[in-house]
């Protein structure tokens, strides 16, 4: 496989996070890779995350914002998804560059969602238009996952007809 870097950017452009990924699939408009999860153990908003959870990553050139799906490191189950809201992400060759907009969307294999950093997206300064950019791409992501069972990036790998 292709081993990618994935850098973090805040929304003004500087960098907060990077980690490896490897691809899975690409088009003109969208890729997807997989990547272990880096940190420590800890719990978030009721999820257990893990040190080496597999996660599938999809970034869409178009769309404001990215969803990774994640899975149990141990008994591969799925835990549920994780959504960013953010520019369209950058994709090159070798790397896959967004600016987050610190809005996110936490979603449960039973269908429950969690909208987190409300307070946090309020308070970045961007220009009106972009601001209802990200508004209605949370919009978006919560109508995606209307019924959770529907989407698998890792089961339908290009999801094409779900998120184009």
């Amino acid at each position: 496989m292709n081993q990618l870097t994935i850098i973090k950017q805040n929304h003004l452009g500087n960098e907060v996070w990077r980690y490896p990924g490897e691809l899975i699939a690409r088009d003109k408009t969208q890729i997807i890779i997989s990547a272990k999860f880096t940190k420590d153990d800890f719990i978030f908003e009721g999820m257990s995350l893990k040190y080496h959870d597999l996660f599938y990553e999809i970034y869409l050139r178009h769309k404001w914002y990215n969803i990774f799906e994640i899975y149990d490191r141990d008994d591969g189950k799925l835990k549920g998804w994780y959504c960013n809201v953010t520019y369209p992400a950058l994709i090159r060759r070798w790397d896959i560059v967004y600016r987050d907009l610190a809005l996110d969307l936490l979603v449960f294999p039973d269908g429950t969602q969690k909208v987190l950093d409300v307070d946090e997206f309020e308070a970045i300064e961007i220009p009106s238009k972009d601001r209802h950019q990200a508004l209605m791409a949370l919009h978006e992501l919560k109508a995606i996952f209307q019924h959770p069972a529907d989407f698998r990036v890792q089961r339908d790998l290009v999801v094409r007809s779900r998120l184009i």
